[in-house]
């Protein structure tokens, strides 16, 4: 087996070439351009470099750059100089924007870049203690000894992520916390949840599988309605661990398998009960917990219809979880989707709707209020045909 070559940046500095380990969790290559700053480098100047896609790699104080970093996102929020637009865009178009104003904002700020020793330490003056969330985000300490170069917004994304890993977020039709990995989505939107949590269990429903199982939290709920045994799958070994490490806390080892497989289990067995939340918007993820929302060409929405009644025992229910945000931003069609369900053999029991309740269903100044407003997640209780 080959084993892919660390990923290096380099740059000069004092007429001497340096290069360090490159960590982006998004994937994304090193940059070809760097240059070295400080504290004397103005947030104007900083932002024209960055917009041109040359990255900073900082050496003056760290609270500097945070500030900085600050200075350059209100840069990049601007809105653009709009032309005599007469005609207001699509649902499609005005996403696409969206997605394209939000790339390029990722981008601009994703190159400022600050230094890290080998073993997760912040190399710059007032440094903040980031060890922690790096080891629990990145593995352990690179054993070579060789420095690193990140983002500073992708190392505060791990910051973040370990604050939420360690205060959890409370679910309530668990009445517990869950307490998502750094990458995998987090149940902050509780509308999915309330739903699994309401809907009547087939009878009987011995066995559920949780296709896609995140951060464990459907497959905790399913256990606590009293399913005797649940597996769960998942191709993400971030997924895994984390869906693991919330079983364990919440006492539930005994009915809860977690297994890595594509989508369905490996064994033969057929489930009385088959759950699957999947991405709900058909587009290209940019970062890996994006993934639990973008899926290009709805691919794993399309595979789980065409499999799933292969997997399910007689009487049994496959519930497919799904907003429909995607037909409100006409990236797919209710008919679409009927037709998906159809080819795979299944016909629709019943269907239990949710409005979603987050903020940005009320925030009328984003790109897609519109859509937004008026989106309904579902519970969809399938059969075999």
């Amino acid at each position: 087996m080959s084993v892919e070559p660390t990923p290096t940046i380099r740059w000069q500095q004092n007429d001497t070439q340096h290069e360090a380990r490159w960590i982006s969790e998004a994937g994304l290559p090193a940059p070809e351009r760097v240059v070295i700053a400080d504290d004397t480098l103005s947030a104007d100047a900083a932002f024209r470099l960055c917009r041109e896609g040359t990255a900073i790699l900082w050496q003056g104080d760290y609270q500097n750059a945070r500030n900085l970093l600050q200075a350059l996102a209100r840069r990049a929020d601007r809105p653009p100089r709009r032309g005599n637009e007469t005609v207001a865009p699509t649902a499609g178009e005005a996403f696409a924007q969206h997605r394209q104003t939000q790339g390029r904002r990722a981008s601009i700020l994703g190159n400022l870049l600050i230094p890290l020793t080998a073993d997760y330490q912040i190399a710059l003056r007032r440094g903040q203690d980031v060890v922690e969330a790096c080891t629990a985000g990145l593995g352990p300490a690179d054993p070579e000894g060789t420095d690193a170069v990140i983002s500073l917004r992708g190392l505060l994304a791990l910051v973040s992520a370990y604050e939420w890993r360690k205060k959890g977020a409370f679910v309530t039709a668990l009445d517990a916390h869950i307490h998502p990995h750094f990458g995998v989505f987090s149940p902050v939107r509780g509308e999915y949840v309330d739903l699994v949590a309401q809907a009547p269990l087939p009878q009987p429903c011995n066995l559920a599988f949780d296709i896609g199982v995140g951060s464990g939290v459907l497959s905790c709920l399913l256990a606590k309605r009293g399913i005797p045994t649940v597996i769960s799958t998942d191709l993400d070994p971030r997924a895994l661990a984390c869906a693991r490490d919330n079983v364990h806390r919440l006492g539930f080892t005994n009915q809860v398998q977690i297994e890595s497989a594509n989508l369905f289990p490996t064994a033969a067995t057929k489930a009385d009960l088959i759950i699957c939340n999947p991405p709900w918007v058909p587009a290209t993820p940019t970062s890996p917990v994006e993934a639990a929302v973008y899926d290009p060409g709805s691919q794993m929405l399309r595979a789980f219809l065409a499999g799933v009644s292969h997997h399910l025992a007689p009487g049994g229910e496959a519930w497919l979880i799904l907003s429909d945000i995607a037909e409100h931003l006409g990236l797919r069609s209710r008919d679409e989707l009927m037709s998906w369900i159809h080819a795979g053999g299944l016909v629709v029991a019943g269907r239990i709707d949710a409005r979603p309740n987050h903020p940005k269903t009320r925030n009328n100044t984003d790109a897609l209020h519109k859509a937004r407003a008026a989106e309904i997640t579902s519970l969809w209780r399938l059969k075999t045909a």
